[in-house]
């Protein structure tokens, strides 16, 4: 799959980047894509839900009145959960929602949403940015000439750049990401994918395809 390099005008370098059709070009799978979302999610929960048992709220233990020979219900304490202010039967307690997956359905779901986004055509392949300072004026203009200011995008880029992540944090609906960290949520989760030429590149090295 043959990508042109564009540069931050939005115009052909002349410049293009192979990427392989063994991880752009395969059959999507839906379910693996919507287990390594459900993963993602889930691992962003804190679980730290809480309410009390009739053990854990404050009140008095003594019974009530006597077991039998009242007419009545036979009743506890206050803290019967039948009773205003009384515990909770069965409620939330503090969990986890992160959910295991092996790493050839993560690897696979990364590789479908890459798909995905390449039937979609909406995969732009952007030469490497270098900034003297930060500017998120000058990062919005490179949006803005790549038409797809008002998309929202996830920039990857090889390596960790100062500069560039400061120019792009305060841009609307734009999320940045090293390749190595991108994950199939942050994929789905765009309208476009722009990865810079060196980022591209490496799908293509060796240790990609092996």
């Amino acid at each position: 799959m043959q990508v042109d390099v564009l540069n931050t005008q939005g115009q052909k370098t002349g410049r293009t980047v192979e990427l392989p059709e063994e991880i752009f070009g395969i059959e999507p799978n839906d379910h693996v894509i919507y287990l390594a979302v459900k993963q993602y999610q889930g691992a962003q929960r804190q679980g730290n839900h809480k309410v009390k048992t009739r053990a854990e709220v404050q009140g008095s233990s003594k019974k009530l009145h006597k077991q039998k020979g009242t007419g009545g219900a036979r009743k506890g304490n206050l803290r019967n959960p039948l009773y205003k202010g009384g515990g909770t039967i069965f409620g939330p307690k503090p969990h986890a929602y992160d959910i295991k997956l092996n790493r050839k359905v993560k690897d696979l779901a990364k590789m479908s949403a890459l798909a995905y986004k390449a039937k979609e055509n909406a995969i732009l392949v952007l030469e490497d940015v270098t900034m003297d300072a930060p500017k998120t004026k000058t990062f919005a203009g490179i949006l803005k000439n790549l038409n797809i200011a008002n998309k929202k995008a996830l920039l990857v880029i090889p390596e960790y750049n100062d500069n560039l992540y400061l120019s792009l944090r305060n841009v609307p609906k734009v999320c940045g990401t090293l390749l190595s960290d991108m994950n199939t949520y942050d994929i789905v989760n765009a309208n476009v994918l722009v990865l810079t030429e060196s980022a591209a590149k490496i799908f293509s090295a060796p240790e990609a395809e092996a």
